[in-house]
């Protein structure tokens, strides 16, 4: 038989082999950090033996699918452990994830953060103990048998929800045996570097009506070094919690009144208008006309729309006059209303309509998570309405657009091409147009990306830009997502230079994507020290005793009257302590001013730049900073 591997050369072999023994004839070290084999694009266990001609692929820690071989794995030894400490414990199901694994548990006593400890301590006998894992199979009654026997209903119910007949894939280390579709590492050994990080509530098959289950979070790397830096990424990121920095600093709140629902505090306000002042200056430039669309709509529009029959359980719905409306979860139809509203032409193409709308969905409390996962936010949206020549000139104006304000931020980011999901609407032939137009701009620009499968909207494929932040994690922020379908169904049309009736192509755009997670985004990228053009306040005034307070306020007034956002302390307190104050405030710029500064019409200016920069004159203070906001500079702070 013939072996491809990934690099393009070949081994052949007289008979079977397994992916182990494959990997030991191309080098004894590649057979040491193998994790899984990827066998014609099919993730499988190292044990798994090959007898027939097919693509291999050895895969290791470092890449995706071998991560989580291994991290799979720390999650059955986690639950190994689990048992053989608490045995009455309940296990439903663990799987690995981005980051690590977990395990969802039943327990009577719920688990509090000392027994994870006693947990990795169990954990670590487990790995030394070097446990062969071995794979097996069970009909479906016995292994009904067998778990109701365990007394685990849990996977009692996994299994009695597949089909008659199928064979049942266990996975067994020393005493302990799960169900479970694998793949995993050969033994126990190899899983040294873990550690368990949290605890959480997760409902079983994450639906509200079930029971709530305890989930255990964990990690685990290939080396102790790489562990070590995670850990300290993570401690790094709970001190940039914007949850947490956004109380502190005044920015936002949230209420049990309205789970989900954020509440803007005043210095919130100013940071979000500034942001959202940006995007219009932007916009502007870039040559949209921005509109505004009503936040409740009939459930006709929503229907014609298709959100009705894709998106209805995220939507909040109303009655009116005998009829149902529904609250917007996306703006889209509201801007085709907006072209609708008058004959187009041709010659009015591109038409770039930008809306910062407030929609709402239905998200399950579970997910909530401060201004990152909300039931209402602000959108903005826009939509592009084009001819089938234009797409790829529009297509590419957007990609600059968002490369613009990324760049401004510091991001670094990827991209990636979402295709076709399985829930659509649309012709194939649409589809293919649609997402060949998308990849053809990509090529064009010479933008790297790659492509994930069936993660498209429901009404087109889309381009999805991630964002890297200052201690590496990813967010999904901008999207452009091209659609055939909207316009077809909404019968849109304009007068081509034929004289004829035309169907325009419609882009869905967003660049910040919801305004509120981009606010949580900056928050923890900048750890609340924003950049003095966004700071809520960007110089604070501190007299040095009240006798100076006459002339701070003066100071204020003139930083106002420049508009510089100020703030004067008036507090009766030492000029050390207001120093102090206002850092952890991570106000930009501190005014100092007592006696000798009043006399010379000066100030003595501190900053998160140069720390302690000396007298200077107002005048040139006022203009170092009026630059910088102009300018939309971002410094790097002297700590850092």
């Amino acid at each position: 038989m013939k072996i491809t591997l990934k690099d393009g050369s070949y081994k052949e072999f007289q008979e079977p082999k397994s992916v182990y023994d494959i990997a030991l004839s191309i080098s004894e070290g590649l057979a040491r950090v193998a994790t899984a084999g990827e066998v014609d694009g099919e993730v499988v266990d190292l044990r798994t033996v090959i007898d027939h001609d097919c693509e291999l692929s050895i895969l290791t820690f470092n890449d995706e699918k071998g991560k989580g071989a291994f991290r799979h794995t720390a999650s059955h030894i986690m639950a190994q452990a689990i048992k053989r400490l608490y045995p009455e414990t309940k296990l439903a199901i663990g799987p690995s994830i981005a980051e690590g694994f977990y395990y969802d548990v039943d327990r009577e006593t719920p688990f509090v953060a000392e027994d994870l400890e006693k947990i990795e301590e169990e954990m670590k006998k487990i790995v030394k103990e070097n446990l062969a894992i071995e794979r097996y199979t069970m009909p479906r009654d016995e292994a009904v048998a067998y778990f109701k026997e365990k007394n685990e209903p849990y996977k009692v119910e996994l299994i009695e929800d597949l089909p008659e007949g199928e064979e049942i894939s266990f996975y067994s280390q020393g005493e302990f045996t799960d169900l479970c579709a694998g793949p995993h590492l050969m033994t126990t050994k190899p899983v040294k570097a873990f550690k368990l990080t949290s605890l959480a509530g997760a409902y079983w098959r994450g639906d509200e009506h079930n029971k709530m289950l305890q989930r255990i979070y964990g990690t685990a790397f290939s080396k102790k070094a790489e562990l070590d830096e995670y850990l300290t990424r993570i401690e790094e990121a709970k001190k940039r919690d914007h949850r947490k920095l956004g109380r502190e600093q005044g920015l936002f709140m949230m209420r049990e009144e309205g789970p989900g629902f954020p509440f803007f505090l005043p210095n919130g306000m100013v940071l979000k208008n500034t942001l959202l002042d940006y995007w219009r200056q932007i916009h502007r430039r870039a040559g949209y006309v921005e509109i505004s669309t009503p936040i409740i709509l009939s459930r006709k529009l929503w229907e014609t729309s298709g959100h009705w029959d894709h998106y209805k359980e995220n939507m909040y719905t109303t009655v009116i006059d005998e009829e149902d409306y529904a609250i917007k979860p996306m703006n889209c139809p509201g801007g085709i209303l907006v072209y609708q509203s008058e004959p187009r032409s041709y010659r009015d193409l591109p038409i770039r309509m930008g809306e910062l709308g407030i929609v709402h969905r239905h998200e399950k409390s579970g997910q909530l998570h401060g201004l990152m996962r909300v039931r209402c936010f602000t959108q903005d949206d826009a939509h592009i309405f084009m001819t089938p020549e234009q797409i790829k000139d529009e297509i590419k104006g957007v990609v600059q657009l968002i490369d613009e304000v990324y760049s401004l931020f510091g991001f670094k980011y990827h991209v990636e091409l979402s295709t076709r999901p399985e829930d659509s609407m649309g012709s194939d032939e649409d589809w293919e147009m649609a997402t060949e137009a998308l990849r053809s701009a990509l090529d064009d620009i010479g933008l790297p990306y790659v492509v994930n499968e069936g993660d498209g909207a429901f009404y087109g494929p889309k381009i999805d830009f991630h964002l890297e932040d200052s201690i590496g994690r990813t967010w999904q922020c901008g999207t452009i997502q091209l659609d055939f379908q909207l316009p077809l169904r909404f019968e849109l049309e304009y007068t081509g230079a034929d004289g004829e009736k035309h169907r325009p192509i419609m882009i869905h755009r967003v660049v910040f994507g919801s305004i509120e997670r981009f606010i949580g985004i900056l928050i923890e990228h900048f750890a609340g020290a924003f950049p003095t053009w966004l700071a809520p306040v960007q110089a604070k005034v501190l007299p040095i005793s009240d006798k100076h307070m006459e002339y701070g306020m003066q100071v204020l007034n003139e930083l106002r009257e420049a508009g510089i956002r100020a703030e004067i302390d008036t507090h009766a307190e030492k000029i050390g302590y207001k120093i102090r104050q206002s850092r952890l405030e991570k106000v930009p710029y501190m005014l100092i001013v007592g006696q000798k500064e009043e006399e010379e019409h000066k100030v003595s200016m501190r900053s998160r730049y140069d720390g302690d920069a000396g007298s200077m004159e107002l005048s040139a203070f006022i203009d170092q900073v009026c630059r910088e906001i102009r300018t939309k500079e971002i410094r790097k702070a002297k700590e850092e």
